[in-house]
């Protein structure tokens, strides 16, 4: 795919990948996307309505760690949960917390699962090897609320983060690990050492060692534990490059990986399946 009225983006022709000649441009997916900038407050409404009729079946703001924002929502599902869905949102690292994707449970709920969203602190308070660390003690944290098997996903640098937990370098301890099913990166980003030439690193602030040992592309998979990259079908060239860099990395070194492109989706709206208890991203989390 490419984005002609874009320049300097990337994308494909005839030959191969184009070059990127303007980084911020290239990650930029409120420019891309038509009225983009829509879509926070409409997700913040969802979310909140969300919330509201849950009643006594969340529980807000359990603490898994000792700052401000190390804590996780917890939805409960009509009787004994089946197990345990975990959604870790995005926002480029820098950006917004749990409450604005409460709505997002709404499926793995309907299908009898609980559903856990935490938040972790973001950059540039934080570094982004934190918040790896900071995702691991969240779903260490959740796996002892819960019972039965564990299912992952995160959207944009909750991908990279989800991704990050099924590493060679896993935070997560191995009774864990060995509940953990299935793990779907959506629109994540694998590889970040691109990022180091975008304006955003000024509140990064990764360097070359940080943005090498973060970047799951970069590692081996945990033993016996794949992925699957999603992305929608009409995101930035940038995007659909690092879905498929990391599939096809892990495929090469055995893992198993499966890469998908969910048609007619761009970045804001790919996560909204999440909403349908027959959509095809939570039949993918959940099946």
């Amino acid at each position: 795919m490419t984005h002609p009225d874009i320049p300097g983006i990337g994308g494909r022709d005839g030959h191969g990948w184009l070059p990127v000649t303007d980084w911020d441009a290239a990650y930029s997916n409120t420019g891309a996307i038509p009225a983009g900038m829509d879509y926070p407050p409409r997700w913040i409404a969802a979310a909140a309505a969300f919330r509201d009729s849950m009643g006594e079946r969340l529980r807000a703001d359990i603490a898994y760690g000792e700052t401000a924002r190390e804590k996780l929502d917890l939805f409960l599902p009509e009787g004994t949960p089946k197990g345990l869905a975990i959604i870790v949102h995005g926002g480029f690292w820098l950006a917004f917390d749990k409450s604005v994707w409460s709505h997002l449970a709404a499926g793995p709920l309907a299908q009898g699962w609980a559903v856990a969203m935490p938040s972790y602190t973001l950059a540039p308070e934080a570094r982004i090897s934190r918040m790896t660390q900071e995702v691991g003690r969240a779903i260490t944290c959740a796996a002892g609320l819960v019972e039965g098997p564990i299912r992952l996903t995160g959207h944009s640098a909750g991908g990279h983060l989800v991704s990050r937990m099924v590493c060679d370098d896993s935070p997560l301890p191995e009774p864990v690990m060995a509940r953990l099913e299935k793990v779907i990166s959506v629109s994540g980003l694998h590889d970040l050492r691109p990022l180091m030439n975008c304006e955003m690193n000024k509140g990064l602030k990764l360097d070359l060692a940080e943005a090498t040992a973060e970047s799951a592309a970069l590692h081996l998979p945990a033993p016996g534990k794949g992925i699957t990259a999603w992305v929608g079908g009409d995101e930035l060239p940038e995007f659909l490059r690092q879905n498929d860099l990391l599939a096809n990395v892990w495929t090469g070194l055995g893992a198993p990986v499966a890469c998908h492109h969910e048609p007619g989706r761009h970045h804001f709206d790919v996560i909204a399946d999440l909403e349908d208890p027959e959509g095809p991203l939570t039949r993918a989390l959940l099946g």
